[in-house]
């Protein structure tokens, strides 16, 4: 299966986006994930996509860009325009880093009318709604929120 992780960590060159549009990162997602048959190697992917999130810096570790909802500790910052929103995201759990990596994948480095129109359909569509914890499944919600209330603070 081929690689869409760039190994770069140089959180000057976003990363995102890897697909020219939303629907087709989410339709990347389910590609991969349809090529593994279990559930304990889709998690491992999830793990490995974590580690390869862009670096993010310690001074940007404050209470003001930790995202409350989750169990894990999940720092977000979001910079850009209407045109173009980048977000940059970190975890101290590596399944919730996967699920960062995924959501940044899908919205990261889009426009914000693009963001904020658009659901997060690929969750349901890999199964991953039905396989998270509950208080994974509410960190996945609350960032999914935080980034649709960015977009839509500056979707026109």
């Amino acid at each position: 299966m081929p690689d869409p992780i760039d190994e770069s960590n140089d959180v000057t060159a976003p990363l995102f986006p890897l697909e020219p549009t939303i629907a087709d990162a989410q339709s990347a997602i389910r590609e991969e994930f349809a090529f593994f048959s279990d559930w304990a190697e889709r998690y491992q992917y999830l793990i490995d996509l974590g580690r390869k999130l862009p670096a993010f810096p310690e001074e940007w570790k404050t209470e003001a860009n930790r995202l409350h909802g989750c169990q894990s500790m999940v720092w977000i910052v979001a910079d850009g325009d209407a045109d173009r929103l980048d977000f940059h995201a970190i975890s101290d759990s590596a399944i919730v880093s996967g699920l960062i990596y995924l959501a940044l994948r899908v919205y990261s480095g889009r426009s914000a009318a693009e963001i904020a129109s658009t659901e997060a359909d690929y969750i349901a569509d890999i199964g991953l709604a039905k396989h998270l914890s509950p208080t994974r499944s509410n960190g996945l919600t609350a960032l999914l929120g935080f980034i649709r209330d960015r977009a839509r603070a500056l979707a026109p």
